[in-house]
């Protein structure tokens, strides 16, 4: 019978010796009979919440809107029993409400003929036009044609 080999770990006495861990095993965050230390970025005490449950994108937007007409509701039933009193104060204007005010800025003037800004108006048509090309084409408009454009817009002057 071959002699047998010796296993690293075992002395000649029979007496096994603690190994050392290797460099990878003591860089490793592999579970404890692999690895050397536990997790850093684990918790230990943490437990999943069972009762929470993932919502969509339009679950979460219908809850918005409903609170939102809650919370409006509520500001509209306070203002007007304060108006009932007689000393009540309105609500500022906002994107959603249609007794906001008109702009302050100058109206956008767009083209006739393309829908772009159209910062230029042909002066024998009054069309408003966007670039040098769009003028060519407003240029071999006859005044029928004009007289149109100018209709669409809500225009009713005079072509010269």
């Amino acid at each position: 019978m071959p002699p047998r080999k010796k296993v690293v770990g075992e002395s000649g006495s029979g007496t096994a010796t603690p190994q050392t861990p290797s460099l990878v095993l003591s860089l490793s965050y592999a579970p404890p009979p692999h690895g050397v230390h536990p997790r850093p970025f684990k918790s230990p005490n943490y437990t999943k919440n069972i009762n929470r449950r993932a919502k969509n994108l339009k679950a979460l937007l219908t809850q918005e809107k409903e609170r939102d007409a809650r919370e409006r509701d509520a500001r509209r039933l306070a203002r007007d029993a304060v108006n009932a009193v007689g000393k009540g104060e309105e609500d500022p204007p906002t994107y959603a409400s249609i007794e906001a005010p008109p702009s302050l800025l100058p109206q956008l003037r767009w083209c006739d003929i393309t829908g772009l800004e159209g910062p230029y108006t042909d002066p024998s048509t009054g069309l408003r036009y966007h670039d040098r090309h769009v003028y060519g084409v407003v240029k071999s408009l006859n005044m029928p044609h004009a007289r149109n454009y100018l209709a669409a817009r809500g225009v009713a002057s005079v072509v010269k």
